[in-house]
């Protein structure tokens, strides 16, 4: 089969394209032959499973929200590059962490089909919206009046009053939540189905957050909000004096499904104090529990040895495991009490401390963590004045992942979330993170910061550059103490990282498309050089779901050299010849190792009469191998 794409097309995105392909290929017989949606029809599939309908609704709305759900559902209107030069050295080559320098809305959506429901864990602590944290709304989108209209769905007022807003640098209640939205919305679609998310935020937009949170992952699926106690040094300015000082900030914390389980942290074992002929046990007295609410149960209410629970209360345990220490002689009664021998292999010995939702006081304070910055950079002069401690994301990672996941944090900052997955690590673990940062400028007004990057570091002044820093110091500080431990090598340790960026689309390259074969095509590929080229290639395999830390392999066809990810051969130079296709040919017939299902062509660069030529070597290939091929000419 032959097809053609724009991967970077938006004109039929509209803010609800997706959900709607969703829908229409998991529901067809939802639509009828005209494309209009037949509600009832989705009522009945509901209403057989037996789960109730509600009338009744409670949701968040904004001047902007339909405009944010746009921008949720539009493709990237960037291509990734790849930092060569620092990705070849010989601690980066092989390593699955990233830095992603770049607006994380277009980050996100470049990692969306590589890596969905490939994230255990993603933490973030976003501008707060305090007014003097820099937050303002930015947007270079440039729509029309009616486009917008169309597009979102409102009407011409609305449309009006939309792009008004975001033109004008608004750092409102409804600013902030146009901008968190499409970034939270990808975010899910990145997370395992077991995963969780935390948000740091502050008194000034917890409320919205919650709300806008309840309707993207589910009201169902908020666990907690999580307590840290942020500040220790009372302010005693003229503006703070007399007034509610706040200590606290929040985390809030929500799972992509059902609720799930956390890491708790051992603290110690139980004891078995008393021993028989059967071995060690210790005597547990069974407790009742309220039967009303939620958690009641009738099968929990039931006699023992003719004793049951008090009258509106239920046994903690259930019938059949009583019958097992009944049945084993593990049980009796005394002064109408049941007592049960419990032994080592009847539950965990570990005595566990709870995930508790105020964090205990050792895991520092911003204060605290400003210093612990500036100790790593060997600088006091970094200008950032709310960091999170190193002992935070380290408490948050354990109790939500396990050693090989992968933690994404797309609002890097001072680059904290990257440093502590190293740190942790130093268990053996393969834990890795993909950070993001826009190399947003520092102004000359934050002297220390920018003096910091522009002559110390010597970069453009920007937060990435002392993102990078972070990390880039983080490794050697982990790498100086995995020396002095004689029990490790540094060798087994993952100590690299690899850096892309986004870069925007080449000038004119969407203008005129058509081909296959209705002609047109006025962009000039031939133009473009290797590098370019490489861009390309780097946003096609993600976009084609190979992992961006995924090398591809080159492979011959006689003069002309593709690309694989082993599933995928791209051609994306130009002169591709009748001989290299034939080559293509006999590889497949040859090479029981070459089983590809698909051919992406790069549109600009290979010749019409090519395309139809290889078009028509594939269908009449004698498919040895029963293999699937298809081919895609791509724009």
């Amino acid at each position: 089969m032959i097809t053609k794409e724009i991967i970077n097309d938006n004109s039929d995105v509209t803010t609800n394209s997706t959900q709607l392909e969703i829908i229409k290929k998991n529901f067809p017989n939802c639509f009828d032959k005209d494309g209009a949606f037949i509600s009832h029809k989705m009522e009945e599939i509901v209403g057989s499973s037996g789960l109730e309908l509600s009338k009744e609704s409670y949701s968040l709305n904004w001047l902007g929200k339909s405009y944010a759900r746009l921008l949720a559902n539009e493709n990237p209107l960037t291509f990734l590059k790849e930092d060569i030069e620092h990705n070849s050295k010989e601690e980066n080559k092989n390593s699955e962490n990233l830095l992603i320098k770049g607006d994380n809305l277009e980050v996100l959506k470049h990692l969306k089909n590589a890596y969905s429901e490939q994230i255990k864990m993603i933490y973030i602590d976003p501008p707060y919206n305090t007014g003097g944290d820099g937050f303002v709304y930015n947007d270079d989108r440039k729509f029309t009046i009616p486009e917008l209209s169309k597009l979102a769905g409102v009407d011409f007022d609305e449309a009006k009053r939309i792009i008004d807003f975001t033109k004008s640098k608004a750092n409102s209640h409804s600013a902030w939540l146009t901008f968190m939205y499409p970034r939270l919305y990808i975010a899910r679609e990145l997370l395992k189905d077991e995963g969780v998310i935390f948000i740091s935020i502050d008194d000034n937009e917890v409320g919205q957050l919650k709300l806008l949170c309840n309707e993207i992952f589910g009201e169902e699926n908020f666990v907690g909000n999580i307590a840290w106690e942020s500040k220790t040094k009372s302010q005693n300015t003229t503006t703070s004096f007399n007034k509610l000082q706040p200590k606290v900030e929040h985390i809030l914390l929500y799972t992509k499904k059902d609720k799930r389980r956390f890491n708790l942290i051992k603290v110690g074992e139980k004891e078995y104090s008393q021993e028989d002929e059967k071995g060690i046990y210790r005597e547990y007295r069974l407790e009742v529990m309220d039967a009303g609410g939620t958690r009641g149960r009738e099968t929990m209410v039931y006699p023992i040895e003719g004793i049951s629970p008090p009258k509106n209360k239920q046994w903690k345990l259930g019938e059949d495991t009583i019958n097992e220490y009944i049945g084993r002689e593990d049980l009796y009664i005394q002064d109408k009490a049941v007592i049960l021998r419990i032994r080592p292999e009847d539950e965990s010995q570990d005595i566990s401390q709870p995930f508790w939702g105020l964090l205990p006081k050792d895991i520092g304070t911003a204060e605290s963590a400003k210093k612990e910055l500036s100790a790593i950079l060997k600088n006091k002069n970094h200008g950032f004045e709310t960091v999170k401690p190193i002992a935070l994301i380290q408490k948050l990672i354990f109790h939500a992942t396990d050693k090989n996941d992968i933690i994404l944090d797309f609002f890097a900052g001072s680059g904290t979330t990257a440093h502590t997955v190293m740190c942790l690590n130093k268990d053996s673990g393969n834990r890795k993170f993909i950070t993001v940062q826009l190399p947003e400028e520092i102004e000359l007004k934050n002297k220390t910061a920018y003096e910091y990057v522009k002559n110390k570091l010597q970069k453009e002044p920007t937060i990435y550059e002392i993102t990078k820093a972070r990390i880039t110091k983080g490794i050697n500080q982990i790498k100086e103490e995995i020396k002095k431990d004689i029990t490790k090598d540094i060798k087994d340790f993952n100590l690299g990282f690899k850096i892309f960026e986004t870069t925007p689309i080449f000038d004119g390259y969407l203008d005129d498309i058509e081909d296959l074969s209705g002609q047109t095509v006025m962009f000039d590929g031939s133009a473009l050089n290797n590098k370019q080229l490489g861009y390309l290639l780097t946003t096609w395999k993600v976009y084609d779901g190979t992992l961006l830390t995924t090398n591809l392999t080159t492979i011959k066809f006689d003069t002309y050299q593709g690309y694989s990810n082993g599933n995928i051969i791209y051609f994306m130079d130009k002169d591709l010849t009748t001989k290299d296709i034939q080559s293509l040919i006999n590889k497949l017939d040859e090479d029981s190792d070459f089983q590809p299902s698909k051919i992406v062509l790069f549109g600009y660069n290979i010749k019409s009469k090519h395309q139809r030529e290889l078009q028509e070597a594939i269908k009449n290939y004698t498919n040895k191998k029963s293999i699937e091929l298809d081919m895609v000419v791509r724009y």
